[in-house]
Protein backbone atom coordinates (compact mmCIF):
# COMPACT_ATOMS: atom_id res chain seq x y z
CA UNK A 1 0.00 0.00 0.00
CA UNK A 2 1.67 3.43 -1.17
CA UNK A 3 1.57 6.53 0.31
CA UNK A 4 -2.18 8.66 -0.17
CA UNK A 5 -2.18 11.38 -2.79
CA UNK A 6 -3.78 14.73 -1.81
CA UNK A 7 -6.82 15.55 -4.08
CA UNK A 8 -6.91 18.29 -6.99
CA UNK A 9 -7.46 21.37 -7.31
CA UNK A 10 -11.41 22.50 -8.10
CA UNK A 11 -10.41 23.40 -12.01
CA UNK A 12 -12.46 26.61 -11.61
CA UNK A 13 -10.89 27.69 -8.76
CA UNK A 14 -7.62 26.34 -8.73
CA UNK A 15 -7.33 25.75 -5.01
CA UNK A 16 -7.30 22.33 -3.62
CA UNK A 17 -9.35 21.37 -0.23
CA UNK A 18 -8.10 19.09 2.28
CA UNK A 19 -8.34 15.59 1.37
CA UNK A 20 -6.06 12.45 1.21
CA UNK A 21 -6.79 9.96 -1.74
CA UNK A 22 -5.32 6.39 -1.16
CA UNK A 23 -6.48 3.12 -3.39
CA UNK A 24 -9.41 5.29 -4.95
CA UNK A 25 -10.73 6.30 -1.45
CA UNK A 26 -11.08 9.55 -0.27
CA UNK A 27 -10.40 11.40 3.46
CA UNK A 28 -11.59 14.21 3.77
CA UNK A 29 -13.27 16.71 6.79
CA UNK A 30 -16.11 14.81 8.02
CA UNK A 31 -13.43 11.45 7.89
CA UNK A 32 -10.85 13.28 10.28
CA UNK A 33 -13.27 14.69 12.52
CA UNK A 34 -15.05 10.93 12.84
CA UNK A 35 -11.58 9.92 13.86
CA UNK A 36 -11.16 12.55 16.44
CA UNK A 37 -14.60 12.01 17.90
CA UNK A 38 -13.82 7.91 18.25
CA UNK A 39 -10.46 9.02 20.28
CA UNK A 40 -12.46 11.69 22.30
CA UNK A 41 -15.26 9.29 23.07
CA UNK A 42 -13.56 6.00 23.37
CA UNK A 43 -16.18 4.23 21.02
CA UNK A 44 -17.26 4.36 18.03
CA UNK A 45 -21.25 4.44 19.20
CA UNK A 46 -20.06 7.55 21.45
CA UNK A 47 -18.14 8.96 18.34
CA UNK A 48 -21.62 8.51 16.34
CA UNK A 49 -24.04 10.16 18.76
CA UNK A 50 -21.20 13.51 19.07
CA UNK A 51 -21.62 14.06 15.49
CA UNK A 52 -24.96 13.00 14.81
CA UNK A 53 -24.98 9.86 12.73
CA UNK A 54 -26.15 5.75 13.15
CA UNK A 55 -23.42 3.57 14.66
CA UNK A 56 -23.83 1.43 11.89
CA UNK A 57 -23.24 4.10 9.08
CA UNK A 58 -19.60 5.33 11.25
CA UNK A 59 -18.72 1.87 11.55
CA UNK A 60 -19.52 1.29 7.68
CA UNK A 61 -17.32 4.65 7.45
CA UNK A 62 -14.52 3.06 9.30
CA UNK A 63 -14.78 -0.53 7.68
CA UNK A 64 -14.10 1.46 3.70
CA UNK A 65 -11.35 3.78 4.78
CA UNK A 66 -9.18 0.86 6.63
CA UNK A 67 -9.44 -1.24 3.45
CA UNK A 68 -7.45 1.62 1.71
CA UNK A 69 -5.85 2.84 4.56
CA UNK A 70 -4.97 -0.22 7.07
CA UNK A 71 -6.06 -0.64 10.71
CA UNK A 72 -7.09 3.06 11.73
CA UNK A 73 -9.11 2.34 14.94
CA UNK A 74 -8.38 -0.71 17.54
CA UNK A 75 -11.29 -2.29 18.73
CA UNK A 76 -11.61 -3.62 22.42
CA UNK A 77 -14.31 -6.01 23.61
CA UNK A 78 -16.21 -5.99 26.61
CA UNK A 79 -14.93 -7.55 29.46
CA UNK A 80 -14.01 -6.75 33.00
CA UNK A 81 -12.96 -3.17 32.29
CA UNK A 82 -15.55 -2.22 29.44
CA UNK A 83 -15.08 -2.52 25.85
CA UNK A 84 -14.45 0.51 23.60
CA UNK A 85 -12.71 2.27 20.75
CA UNK A 86 -9.18 3.89 20.33
CA UNK A 87 -7.20 5.11 17.38
CA UNK A 88 -4.12 3.02 16.29
CA UNK A 89 -1.16 4.67 15.59
CA UNK A 90 -1.59 4.73 11.74
CA UNK A 91 -5.24 6.87 12.64
CA UNK A 92 -2.97 9.54 14.21
CA UNK A 93 -0.43 8.89 11.47
CA UNK A 94 -3.41 9.97 9.11
CA UNK A 95 -4.55 12.27 10.68
CA UNK A 96 -1.58 14.48 11.02
CA UNK A 97 -1.10 14.25 7.67
CA UNK A 98 -4.28 15.69 7.33
CA UNK A 99 -3.71 18.60 9.31
CA UNK A 100 -0.65 19.25 7.76
CA UNK A 101 -2.74 19.06 4.30
CA UNK A 102 -5.00 21.49 5.67
CA UNK A 103 -2.62 23.68 7.04
CA UNK A 104 -0.96 24.45 3.32
CA UNK A 105 -4.14 24.98 1.76
CA UNK A 106 -5.15 27.33 4.38
CA UNK A 107 -1.89 29.27 3.62
CA UNK A 108 -1.99 29.17 -0.24
CA UNK A 109 -5.88 30.40 0.09
CA UNK A 110 -4.69 33.71 1.66
CA UNK A 111 -1.70 34.73 -1.50
CA UNK A 112 -3.07 36.49 -3.92
CA UNK A 113 -2.54 34.74 -7.62
CA UNK A 114 -2.38 36.06 -10.86
CA UNK A 115 -4.95 33.86 -13.43
CA UNK A 116 -3.92 33.87 -17.11
CA UNK A 117 -6.11 31.77 -19.87
CA UNK A 118 -3.76 30.24 -22.69
CA UNK A 119 -3.07 27.01 -24.64
CA UNK A 120 -0.46 24.26 -24.22
CA UNK A 121 1.94 24.28 -27.00
CA UNK A 122 4.03 21.39 -26.01
CA UNK A 123 4.61 18.99 -22.88
CA UNK A 124 7.56 17.94 -21.66
CA UNK A 125 7.60 15.41 -18.85
CA UNK A 126 5.77 17.29 -16.02
CA UNK A 127 6.26 20.63 -17.38
CA UNK A 128 4.29 22.45 -20.32
CA UNK A 129 4.55 25.25 -22.35
CA UNK A 130 1.28 27.58 -22.67
CA UNK A 131 0.48 30.10 -25.08
CA UNK A 132 -0.96 33.62 -23.20
CA UNK A 133 -2.05 37.25 -23.57
CA UNK A 134 1.84 37.57 -22.38
CA UNK A 135 4.09 35.40 -24.30
CA UNK A 136 5.11 31.82 -23.91
CA UNK A 137 5.21 30.73 -20.36
CA UNK A 138 6.49 26.65 -18.55
CA UNK A 139 4.46 25.14 -16.01
CA UNK A 140 3.49 22.26 -13.61
CA UNK A 141 0.92 19.74 -14.56
CA UNK A 142 0.21 16.40 -13.56
CA UNK A 143 2.21 14.21 -16.63
CA UNK A 144 3.54 11.22 -15.84
CA UNK A 145 4.68 8.36 -18.62
CA UNK A 146 2.31 6.69 -20.42
CA UNK A 147 1.44 3.54 -18.86
CA UNK A 148 3.09 4.08 -15.24
CA UNK A 149 1.08 3.17 -12.87
CA UNK A 150 -0.24 4.97 -9.50
CA UNK A 151 -2.01 7.96 -8.95
CA UNK A 152 -0.58 11.49 -9.86
CA UNK A 153 -0.50 13.94 -7.00
CA UNK A 154 -2.22 16.97 -7.48
CA UNK A 155 -2.48 20.23 -6.44
CA UNK A 156 -1.63 21.12 -2.85
CA UNK A 157 1.08 22.88 -3.16
CA UNK A 158 1.55 26.42 -1.89
CA UNK A 159 3.23 27.98 -5.07
CA UNK A 160 6.67 27.45 -3.54
CA UNK A 161 8.82 24.29 -3.88
CA UNK A 162 8.40 23.75 -0.01
CA UNK A 163 5.87 21.21 1.69
CA UNK A 164 5.89 17.73 1.31
CA UNK A 165 5.94 17.26 -2.05
CA UNK A 166 5.50 19.32 -5.43
CA UNK A 167 2.10 19.78 -5.70
CA UNK A 168 0.58 19.15 -9.42
CA UNK A 169 -2.64 19.44 -11.54
CA UNK A 170 -4.46 16.96 -14.08
CA UNK A 171 -2.49 15.97 -17.00
CA UNK A 172 -2.53 17.97 -20.56
CA UNK A 173 -1.62 17.39 -23.61
CA UNK A 174 -0.81 20.37 -26.88
CA UNK A 175 -3.45 21.74 -27.74
CA UNK A 176 -5.79 22.22 -24.58
CA UNK A 177 -7.07 25.17 -22.81
CA UNK A 178 -5.93 25.93 -19.34
CA UNK A 179 -5.33 28.21 -17.16
CA UNK A 180 -2.05 29.59 -15.68
CA UNK A 181 -1.67 30.20 -12.10
CA UNK A 182 0.66 32.01 -10.64
CA UNK A 183 1.16 32.57 -6.82
CA UNK A 184 2.08 35.98 -5.71
CA UNK A 185 4.72 34.41 -3.29
CA UNK A 186 6.44 32.57 -6.11
CA UNK A 187 7.22 36.36 -7.88
CA UNK A 188 10.85 37.74 -7.31
CA UNK A 189 11.21 41.19 -8.65
CA UNK A 190 14.34 42.80 -9.95
CA UNK A 191 15.35 46.50 -11.18
CA UNK A 192 14.78 46.34 -15.05
CA UNK A 193 18.44 48.25 -15.24
CA UNK A 194 19.66 45.13 -13.46
CA UNK A 195 20.02 42.78 -15.81
CA UNK A 196 20.21 38.85 -14.82
CA UNK A 197 22.20 36.25 -16.76
CA UNK A 198 19.09 33.66 -17.47
CA UNK A 199 21.37 31.36 -17.21
CA UNK A 200 22.47 32.21 -13.63
CA UNK A 201 18.46 31.47 -12.69
CA UNK A 202 16.55 28.04 -12.83
CA UNK A 203 13.79 30.44 -13.19
CA UNK A 204 12.04 29.65 -16.54
CA UNK A 205 9.49 32.34 -16.64
CA UNK A 206 10.13 36.07 -17.08
CA UNK A 207 8.67 39.00 -17.67
CA UNK A 208 9.44 42.78 -17.92
CA UNK A 209 6.39 45.29 -16.75
CA UNK A 210 5.70 48.39 -14.69
CA UNK A 211 4.74 49.09 -11.39
CA UNK A 212 1.10 49.87 -11.25
CA UNK A 213 0.40 49.55 -7.39
CA UNK A 214 1.60 49.00 -4.26
CA UNK A 215 -0.75 47.47 -2.00
CA UNK A 216 1.29 48.44 1.81
CA UNK A 217 1.46 45.37 4.09
CA UNK A 218 3.04 46.08 7.78
CA UNK A 219 5.68 43.63 6.89
CA UNK A 220 4.42 42.34 3.56
CA UNK A 221 3.25 44.10 0.47
CA UNK A 222 1.47 42.83 -2.67
CA UNK A 223 3.19 44.75 -5.92
CA UNK A 224 0.99 44.65 -8.89
CA UNK A 225 3.39 44.70 -11.65
CA UNK A 226 1.83 45.77 -15.39
CA UNK A 227 2.77 43.47 -18.19
CA UNK A 228 2.14 44.34 -21.96
CA UNK A 229 0.09 41.87 -23.65
CA UNK A 230 1.48 40.38 -26.76
CA UNK A 231 -1.88 39.52 -28.62
CA UNK A 232 -4.46 41.89 -26.46
CA UNK A 233 -5.40 38.64 -24.39
CA UNK A 234 -7.36 38.58 -21.32
CA UNK A 235 -6.02 37.33 -17.88
CA UNK A 236 -8.74 34.08 -17.24
CA UNK A 237 -9.51 35.59 -13.65
CA UNK A 238 -6.80 37.74 -12.62
CA UNK A 239 -6.06 41.47 -12.87
CA UNK A 240 -6.01 43.31 -15.56
CA UNK A 241 -4.49 47.27 -15.51
CA UNK A 242 -6.70 47.97 -18.31
CA UNK A 243 -6.08 48.60 -22.20
CA UNK A 244 -3.43 45.61 -23.43
CA UNK A 245 -1.26 45.27 -19.98
CA UNK A 246 -2.15 42.56 -17.52
CA UNK A 247 -1.02 42.57 -13.83
CA UNK A 248 1.30 40.15 -12.05
CA UNK A 249 0.66 40.36 -8.32
CA UNK A 250 3.93 39.75 -6.16
CA UNK A 251 4.90 39.60 -2.60
CA UNK A 252 7.68 41.55 -1.62
CA UNK A 253 8.81 43.03 2.22
CA UNK A 254 9.04 46.56 3.11
CA UNK A 255 12.49 46.22 3.21
CA UNK A 256 13.31 45.00 -0.44
CA UNK A 257 10.56 48.39 -1.32
CA UNK A 258 12.98 50.34 -0.40
CA UNK A 259 16.31 49.06 -1.39
CA UNK A 260 15.12 48.47 -4.76
CA UNK A 261 13.28 52.24 -4.36
CA UNK A 262 10.39 50.84 -5.94
CA UNK A 263 7.41 53.01 -7.05
CA UNK A 264 4.04 53.38 -9.36
CA UNK A 265 5.60 53.32 -12.70
CA UNK A 266 8.86 51.88 -11.97
CA UNK A 267 10.13 49.36 -15.06
CA UNK A 268 11.32 45.93 -13.20
CA UNK A 269 12.13 42.68 -14.24
CA UNK A 270 9.70 40.06 -12.84
CA UNK A 271 10.61 36.12 -13.01
CA UNK A 272 9.60 32.70 -11.39
CA UNK A 273 9.73 28.69 -11.80
CA UNK A 274 8.18 26.50 -14.01
CA UNK A 275 7.49 24.83 -10.89
CA UNK A 276 5.95 26.98 -8.66
CA UNK A 277 3.49 27.61 -12.12
CA UNK A 278 -0.02 25.00 -11.87
CA UNK A 279 -1.84 24.74 -15.11
CA UNK A 280 -5.46 24.03 -14.46
CA UNK A 281 -7.37 22.74 -17.51
CA UNK A 282 -10.78 24.37 -18.43
CA UNK A 283 -13.67 22.61 -17.14
CA UNK A 284 -15.73 20.92 -20.11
Amino acid sequence: MGEPTEAGPDAAAGRGRAALIEDGVEFDGRDAALLRAVDAAGSVAGAAAELGRSRARALSRIEALEDAYGTLVERRRGGEGGGGSRLAASGRDLLDRYDRLQAVLAATAAVPETVLDGTVTAVDGELAAVDTAVGGLSGLHGGTVDGEGGDAENGSGDGNDGGDEPGRGARVAAGDAVQVRIGADAVTINDAADAVDPDATSARNRLDGRVSTVDAGETVSTLRIAVEATDGGETGGGESAGGSDIEVAALITAESIGRLGLAPGDPVSIRWKATATRLVPHAE
